[in-house]
Parts: C-alpha cells; structure tokens; sequence
C-alpha cells in the first residue's frame, strides 16, 4: 500500500501529483514542477532527481489522468464491487435445514438445501423439536453471534415465510409468525406481500421476488431481507428487535410452496445497504 502511495506522488515537490506526467525514464511528476526543474537546469529550490536516465527536457512527457478523473472514472467500479461484497464474503457457514424439526407436510432433500409442501403426511417421529401444527422447519445451526447472510430461492407456489426464529421458539400447536412468537419474518399471502410484524405491515415490492437475501446482525439484534436479484431492499426489524439468544433460519410453507437455500456467508465487517 505504502508503494502505491509513494507512486501517486510528486518526487520533486513531495504532494499528489497535479497533471501528473510520464517521462523518457519512465518517472512520475507534475507537468509544473518538472518543466520548471529542467528550465532551472536541475538548480534552485528543488530537490535532485536520482534518476540515471534523468534527462533535462520535459517536451517529452506524456500526460497521465489526473487525480479527479480517475475518481470519476474509478468510483463507480468501486461502488459495484463493494455492493459485491456480501456475495464474495469471507468465511463460508453451511447453512442447512433440521429435519427433526419439519413439519409432517414438508420433505427436505437429501443435503438439508431445499423443502417442499407434500398433501400427504410424512410417517415422522413426534419428537418435542418439531412443528405439529404450523408449517415450518428450522435451520440445522444456529447462530449467537457475528453477522450472517444467506438467500432462499422461493418457487411458485402458495403462501410462505422466511426469516429467523428463537431457538426457544414454541413447536406444538399453532404458532403465529410474529415478533412475540420469537420470529421475524417476511411472506407472501395470495397477491400481497407481507412484513410479518403485529400488525402485519404490507410491502409494496416492484416484482416478485425470487431469491430473498436474509441478513442477520447478532451483535445488534437486526434481521433484513432483500429481493437478492436486483438488491432492492424489501424490509428491516429495527435494532435490538432480535433477542440475545440463538437465532435459527426459519421457513414456512403453504400449499403448493416450495424452497431452496443456497448460499449462506459468516460476514465480520459489512452490512447491506437496507
């Protein structure tokens, strides 16, 4: 980094260079300062050039882009590539789902990935970690703390949900998707799309959103969702609305719904811009 400053900065008047230039010898200055130092004969008020191939004239010299061109030019790449950065983020966590947890209705694939909706019921064990009434599965690992991402595809089908639930959310009987239930969630109801709060609060989505990016903050108690595709942001529980307990990926599931989970990211540093 420090070599990268040092090119970016004039040898003769020691600032970032101003119309900077390219010489013969292949050197860095400012058209000012380095026309002025072959004028003064390499005398004066400025410092040598401990250049071998120093040659007195700048008549030569090539123009480079300028500082504020390049920050014209340069930004926008930037912009796009920090926007990236959740999709590229460092340390992988393999975000699966429980089977032990699904409701009857719902079939999981063999690698925890995906879930469907089944008309039929599953010949599963009644054990106390699964839904029995509400339609829903968990993620196999939970997460405390850091902040993790992870997107759902959501095929056609009927109504659904997706977000995080408490580890300590209730299994038996119905449970309602909502903050005081220990979920906090977005979902689809026939046309509408919903914030699962209390009250429920509608969205108003551009389009169907097809893959739903799911960030969660632990330190701050913060869940956002957006529409993946295109980085639109569709909603945000506030800070300190997630408790400091474990915290799993929940899925719900109507008629005909069905899910694929594919990417999931353990994040340190960044946040999306909800």
């Amino acid at each position: 980094m420090s070599h990268k400053i040092k090119e970016t900065k004039c040898s003769i008047c020691l600032d970032y260079m101003k119309e900077p230039v390219n010489v013969e010898c292949g050197h860095n200055f400012c058209r000012v300062c380095i026309t002025n130092y072959c004028e003064a004969g390499g005398k004066g008020d400025y410092e040598p050039l401990c250049c071998p191939n120093y040659s007195a004239s700048a008549l030569g010299a090539t123009p480079l882009m300028g500082v504020g061109f390049l920050q014209l030019e340069l930004e926008p790449r930037l912009h796009s590539h920090v926007k990236a950065l959740p999709r590229q983020c460092f340390n992988v966590a393999d975000v699966t789902l429980d089977p032990d947890t699904a409701h009857p209705r719902l079939v999981l694939s063999e690698d925890g990935k995906s879930v469907r909706w089944e008309d039929t019921r599953q010949h599963v064990p009644d054990n106390p970690k699964r839904f029995d009434s509400s339609r829903c599965v968990l993620g196999l690992e939970g997460f405390s703390s850091g902040r993790h991402y992870w997107e759902v595809e959501v095929e056609d089908g009927g109504a659904w949900a997706v977000g995080v639930a408490r580890e300590s959310v209730r299994r038996k009987g119905r449970v309602n998707v909502n903050p005081e239930e220990g979920i906090w969630a977005v979902g689809q109801c026939g046309t509408q799309y919903l914030a699962l709060t209390s009250p429920k609060i509608p969205l108003s989505l551009g389009e169907r959103p097809r893959t739903i990016g799911i960030y969660l903050d632990c330190e701050e108690g913060r869940v956002a969702f957006f529409d993946a595709d295109n980085e639109a942001p569709i909603f945000t529980f506030p800070p300190a609305s997630v408790p400091g307990e474990k915290i799993l990926p929940l899925l719900c599931l109507g008629r005909g719904s069905q899910f694929r989970l594919f990417w999931a990211w353990l994040c340190t540093s960044l946040s999306p811009s909800v």
